[in-house]
């Protein structure tokens, strides 16, 4: 059982209990229309929030999810405001049962999904040989997994009716090798990767395809990733407000990737497109490397 905003609805596992009804909604429906209905992941706090909130002020029904308690306190702050209606899930996306009852309560909502915002990661932070297996395996399953787990399940649906839009937020990270948390930048360089080969596979659907870059920001993911001691951690962080305001503009837009924040994540990515993997590698490791 999962516990939701609507009330209690049973999380079953297998396609069967949610095939027929994600496809069998055919309806055109506007992306700006009020009635529109958005799914936002890792939404308790930081960009996940933001881009929920971005959804909720533009007039869309709202259904976000995420693992920590800190979701009940993150829907009560966007119901305050003005908007379109909240749903709460909390799920554990790093696991299958917990993307599989993400996706009921999406079906039990009974309505089409206009927009999703697959934006849950973690990070580790340290030399890979000194992070536990758990660790890693966690990360991928939360970064990787649970991105193409959800694309899959909601994807064809907006294919078969021919509109949607899908946001992935992958980061400056993905475009370069990350020493010092070498498993969460390679995972930020496949949800690129993925977003950009997804994008393509449906570009004649009526559906779109964006990836949000954001560089390093002002949320917990450095307290989290245990990066607090390194110069990204101690350095200038951009407000996720903004960050979510770009990846929000760029999703309406209908753009294939959004470098989110300052004028600097701008300049990083194009200053380093020119450079081998082993200088990208030796410029980044100045940002994560742990500073004694």
């Amino acid at each position: 059982m999962i516990l939701c905003a609507r009330g209690w609805h049973s999380g079953r596992r297998g396609t069967a209990a949610w095939g027929p009804s994600l496809e069998g909604k055919r309806t055109q429906m506007s992306i700006e229309s009020a009635s529109s209905l958005a799914v936002v992941t890792g939404a308790s706090s930081g960009i996940g929030l933001e881009l929920a909130r971005q959804f909720a002020e533009h007039g869309f029904d709202v259904l976000i999810c995420a693992e920590d308690d800190g979701l009940s306190t993150a829907a009560a702050q966007l119901r305050s405001g003005e908007g379109g209606s909240i749903t709460e899930v909390q799920a554990d996306l790093a696991t299958y049962d917990g993307v599989e009852a993400l996706v009921s309560a999406i079906v039990a909502v009974g309505r089409p999904v206009d927009a999703v915002a697959l934006n849950a990661g973690i990070g580790n932070g340290g030399r890979f040989v000194d992070i536990s297996l758990d660790d890693e395996l966690r990360l991928i399953q939360t970064n990787i997994v649970s991105a193409v787990h959800l694309a899959k399940r909601l994807l064809p649906a907006m294919v078969a009716r021919g509109a949607g839009r899908l946001l992935f937020t992958a980061s400056v990270a993905s475009t370069m090798p990350g020493p010092f948390y070498a498993t969460y930048a390679a995972s930020k360089s496949f949800v690129l990767s993925f977003a950009e080969a997804l994008r393509y596979e449906v570009k004649d659907s009526g559906v779109t395809v964006t990836a949000l870059m954001p560089g390093p920001t002002d949320t917990d993911f450095f307290d989290r990733a245990d990066m607090q001691d390194t110069p990204a951690g101690k350095g200038k962080k951009d407000d996720p407000g903004k960050v979510a305001a770009d990846g929000f503009g760029a999703l309406l837009a209908k753009r294939d990737h959004v470098v989110a924040g300052s004028m600097k994540n701008k300049m990083q990515v194009a200053g380093t497109s020119i450079l081998p993997d082993t200088a990208k590698a030796a410029i980044h490791a100045k940002l994560t490397e742990p500073q004694q």
